[in-house]
């Protein structure tokens, strides 16, 4: 979180919030750098899941989202309408997440019977991620915790609470915390390759400025703005593929740039 002022919830999705971030400038001869990991948390699924049929969808840079519709919907990619994209959107971050049926139906505004047989379909196309969902279970029950790819450890401490309700929000975080937790590792590794990068090449004029989940943001001069792109996307990838922990898929980076922070968005 950040306080005093909270810029991790400076609005981007409506047009006043949009306004809002034009009032976030870079300084004059400079522009405003915004790095993201594409579709991170559902990468990092795939690669933890080992799930053939992700982990292909990726490795072809297929939109997943589609290739996800195609599949559960039992169509050719190219039948796939927004509706059909738009369900099945929900359905990869929501698995990502442990939703449930109720969840689902609750998000879809859908009938339980029909978000039952959507999620069923799902696993029976990509039981890879099922697997790993029955495992991370099993694991938090008996060890009490979950770890990230990299090994940080996450308590869960409602795991054995008698009240259903609160269990069960224990099991979908012990489905959630290695892939969101793996997330934030990558991101604060970036953070340490790309400052490494800083100190290395004195000539780079580049200011890290602020962290919000996967996203960075950079000032540097106009003149200096391909060489500071391409620098910041190698260091983001190159940490995905270190000899302590190396995907199965590749990472891809984001990158807009601006004169202030809704441009650069």
């Amino acid at each position: 979180s950040s306080t005093n002022p909270n810029l991790q919830n400076i609005p981007i999705r409506t047009a006043r919030g949009r306004e809002v971030r034009k009032a976030f400038v870079a300084e004059e001869g400079k522009v405003l750098i915004s790095a993201d990991y594409s579709q991170i948390e559902l990468r990092i699924l795939a690669h933890i899941s080992e799930d053939k049929g992700l982990i292909e969808a990726f490795k072809k840079d297929q939109d997943i989202h589609t290739a996800t519709a195609s599949e559960i919907f039992n169509c050719s990619p190219e039948e796939v309408n927004a509706e059909l994209r738009r369900q099945a959107k929900a359905v990869n971050f929501g698995i990502a997440y442990g939703q449930g049926v109720f969840g689902l139906a609750d998000t879809l505004g859908i009938a339980r019977a029909e978000s039952k047989a959507i999620i069923e379909r799902y696993f029976d196309r990509f039981p890879g991620v099922k697997d790993y969902m029955e495992k991370v279970v099993h694991s938090a029950y008996e060890n009490g915790y979950v770890e990230t790819l990299f090994g940080r450890r996450i308590n869960l401490i409602d795991y054995q609470s008698r009240n259903p309700m609160v269990k069960n929000y224990a099991f979908r975080q012990a489905i959630n915390a290695p892939i969101q937790g793996s997330a934030a590792d990558l991101i604060r590794l970036a953070m340490i390759k790309i400052n490494d990068e800083i100190t290395e090449n004195k000539k780079l004029q580049l200011k890290m400025l602020l962290q919000i989940h996967d996203e960075l943001i950079f000032e540097t001069p106009v003149f200096q703005k391909t060489v500071v792109e391409k620098t910041i996307s190698k260091a983001m990838v190159s940490v995905s593929q270190s000899d302590k922990h190396k995907f199965s898929i590749p990472l891809e980076v984001n990158i807009n740039t601006g004169y202030n922070w809704e441009e650069a968005h």
